[in-house]
């Protein structure tokens, strides 16, 4: 009997045994390099690291062209604005020298274009007319006031010594008594970054307990929570780097952390089942680490390569902030898969088979092949009627998505932007946390007709459905602009807000300069936040065509059947739709947005879909490529279709088990976004490993048998090279009384 060939050198696997055996033997130094490294990259991110902050104006945008005109026209009515909020007991009026103080102290901070006071001038009335609508930022009793701060640069071009500024300035105030909050841009940068400690602890417990009853080791349970905690912090560094010269969503260490943890744990649990399995077979640690570096690390490459594919999808709905939040994703998956292919090989081969060590007790039996696959194979209308019901019921939902933006009402009581909120709303009306700017800009209209167009645009203002009231126009210093404010009836994230900011742009306005050669615009923060959903919901539909279509090519490509793709691609896009159902049933219905600690419906993050399809179609199409590798044609013992694809159902329901519990944790974080995305990712991890690779798809190709592997002339001209294991087949060796590995993995 000839010897077994060895593998090529030359081959992408030869190159990845040769790189896992030599981190393997030379653990030491591969793990003090990535210490050394780590150390590096957070003492240059603390020194000279970028901030994350939201940035919702989008080029060409109306809010935006409307602000552009305003800051040229009107300098000191432009840029974004942040309110300082007073409360007293008394009527402001008694503080009236404190409060000019602290308005002249904010208008010479360099960061501040104009800063306005909420008491008249003197000799002013301070009170509306009997009958009018109060509109002032001081309220009838005078006990509550907001001084009106505009900045000169976006929240992202802020600098982190604003915020001390400005405390600085109302010091004074604060020593008198007054309450005093800060809202807007201001509530943002005062807000505390997200600590999602607990929420990472909580999501590392549950991964470590599954770990350790899957594995039936310590050691073999805390390598791959170890290496991905390592990668995070990693990734996270060079994101905190990168946004010095980038600017960076606040969502975005927040994700990459879910997604960082999920694929990193993911990775690294590959590896080690595979190790366990070849040390298992007799071969030396370094030896082991290797070949399952060879096997398992182009599953680990193949499913980050996938994910890095769909999340390319986010640059298509040209916006900068979404294209942000993609290259934090991304850089998070290349350091789990870095971590995986060099720190776990490393560690793999210091400990040796000491990581069998520390055994604790499993649950169940590990080995064999899943039930659930065979089950779904042998009676396949049951279960493929079943998985296409149970995701068409949690897909529901999602055909009545009203994404939005979250306002400051959903922030924790105890942040000052939510205390300003309230503050806001119990004194002047909810609409008044979201103010529209309305902008005429007449510069183009001869100089003797501006007086008639300013009446007819005082009358179309003057009463209009939806608000409270509209402020007087008001001339800018050159005559060529007039600017009001309109305060709605409802809240910034309410859908009559939304209404009403498209009705003042599409109708009201053009009413206001009909006859004239005018532009009449609707701007300010939550004008810009309605541009920036309307966008995104546009867009969506095409996002998840690509996403699905990337889907269809990936699985053709690798299997060379057009009806195996299609059915991936239809899988993908169940999943997707389903996971978003879910979200959208929890928080914008409310159904149990109360025990997230949300009070009471809210929108769907207008960004949060587009992600979470993007991060769900990259881990979907990943694990239907692992899948249904092992059932492809032509592979001996795996010709027939129906047999379903096994083992890796198995791997995958134990690894989604892990990811899922990692990303279910994140919805304790203070962040509602982040709270949005940590339960429709995990939703949509556990409804892939189980209702799609246990019984939709196994049930799928029962019925279609060997016609799912149909491929076209053209396609079938084109090599294809299969994605098994390296290693050259070789007598099963005697099974150890418990077998070791992950649940659902065979011994070889």
């Amino acid at each position: 009997m000839s010897s077994p060939k060895a593998p090529d050198r030359r081959r992408p696997e030869g190159a990845l045994r040769r790189l896992g055996e030599w981190c393997a033997r030379h653990a030491v130094a591969v793990i003090v390099l990535w210490l050394v490294g780590l150390a590096a990259i957070q003492v240059l991110q603390r020194t000279s690291g970028g901030r994350y902050a939201d940035d919702f104006w989008l080029p060409g945008a109306q809010s935006t062209l409307g602000r552009a005109v305003l800051t040229a026209h009107h300098p000191t009515a432009g840029g974004d604005a942040g309110q300082v909020v007073l409360r007293a007991d008394r009527p402001l009026t008694e503080v009236t020298d404190r409060i000019a103080n602290a308005r002249a102290a904010l208008a010479r901070l360099p960061a501040v274009r104009s800063a306005q006071s909420p008491l008249p001038p003197p000799g002013a009335r301070s009170a509306p007319p009997p009958g009018a609508a109060h509109t002032g930022p001081l309220t009838a009793d005078g006990r509550t006031g907001y001084l009106t701060v505009r900045l000169r640069d976006t929240p992202a071009d802020l600098g982190t010594d604003v915020l001390a500024g400005v405390d600085r300035a109302v010091a004074p105030l604060r020593a008198a008594g007054v309450r005093v909050e800060y809202g807007g841009v201001l509530g943002d940068l005062a807000r505390p970054a997200g600590d999602d400690r607990l929420g990472e602890l909580v999501g590392c417990a549950v991964a470590l307990l599954v770990l350790l009853a899957g594995c039936g080791s310590v050691l073999a349970a805390g390598v791959p929570l170890l290496t991905a905690l390592i990668g995070v912090v990693g990734g996270l560094g060079c994101l905190g780097l990168l946004g010095a010269a980038f600017p960076f969503a606040t969502v975005s260490p927040a994700l990459a952390t879910v997604l960082g943890l999920g694929v990193g744990i993911d990775a690294a649990l590959f590896l080690v089942a595979r190790h366990r399995q070849y040390l298992a077979d007799g071969a030396p640690a370094a030896v082991a680490a290797g070949r399952a570096v060879a096997s398992s690390g182009r599953t680990v490459l193949r499913c980050g390569g996938t994910v890095l594919l769909a999340l390319a999808g986010l640059p298509l709905a040209g916006i900068g902030f979404l294209t942000g939040v993609g290259v934090a994703a991304a850089l998070a998956v290349v350091t789990a898969v870095l971590t995986a292919l060099t720190l776990v090989p490393a560690l793999l081969g210091l400990l040796g088979r000491r990581i069998e060590r520390f055994r604790v007790p499993r649950p169940g039996a590990a080995g064999g092949r899943a039930p659930g696959p065979r089950r779904a194979a042998r009676h396949p209308w049951p279960y493929l009627v079943g998985a296409v019901l149970v995701l068409a019921v949690l897909a529901v939902p999602a055909w009545s998505l009203r994404p939005g933006h979250v306002d400051e009402g959903a922030d924790p009581p105890s942040s000052t932007g939510r205390r300003a909120h309230d503050l806001l709303a119990a004194a002047f009306g909810p609409g008044a946390n979201g103010p529209l700017t309305l902008v005429i800009d007449r510069s183009t209209v001869p100089e003797a007709d501006r007086p008639a167009l300013a009446d007819q645009a005082r009358r179309v203002l003057g009463r209009i459905p939806g608000t409270v009231a509209v402020t007087p126009l008001r001339p800018s210093p050159d005559g060529a602009v007039l600017s009001a404010t309109a305060q709605p009836l409802t809240d910034p994230q309410d859908a009559e807000t939304t209404a009403l900011t498209r009705r003042l742009r599409d109708s009201v306005l053009p009413r206001a300069v009909r006859g004239y050669e005018a532009h009449g615009y609707v701007t300010g923060a939550t004008a810009a936040r309605v541009d920036f959903v309307a966008l995104l919901a546009a867009r969506l539909p095409l996002i998840i065509v690509v996403l699905v279509g990337l889907a269809f090519l990936n699985v053709l490509l690798l299997c060379r059947g057009v009806l195996i793709a299609v059915q991936a691609a239809v899988c993908t896009g169940l999943t997707l739709v389903a996971s978003v159902g879910v979200v959208v049933a929890v928080f914008q219905w409310g159904w149990g947005g109360p025990a997230l600690g949300v009070a009471g419906p809210v929108p769907v993050e207008g960004y949060v879909p587009v992600a979470l399809c993007a991060v769900l179609a990259g881990v979907s199409t990943g694990s239907a490529l692992l899948a249904l590798s092992p059932v492809r044609p032509g592979r001996p013992g795996h010709a027939d279709p129906s047999q379903g694809p096994c083992p890796a159902p198995a791997v995958l329901a134990g690894a989604a088990l892990v990811t899922a519990g990692v990303l279910a944790a994140f919805v304790l974080s203070d962040d509602v976004a982040v709270r949005m995305l940590g339960l429709g990712l995990a939703v949509g991890v556990l409804l892939d490993a189980t209702v799609v690779r246990l019984a939709l798809v196994p049930a799928l190709l029962a019925l279609l048998g060997r016609r799912a592997w149909w491929t076209p002339w053209w396609l079938g001209a084109v090599p294809a090279r299969a994605p098994g294991p390296v290693d050259p087949p070789r007598p099963e060796p005697p099974r150890p009384a418990e077998p070791v590995g992950q649940p659902g993995v065979p011994p070889r």
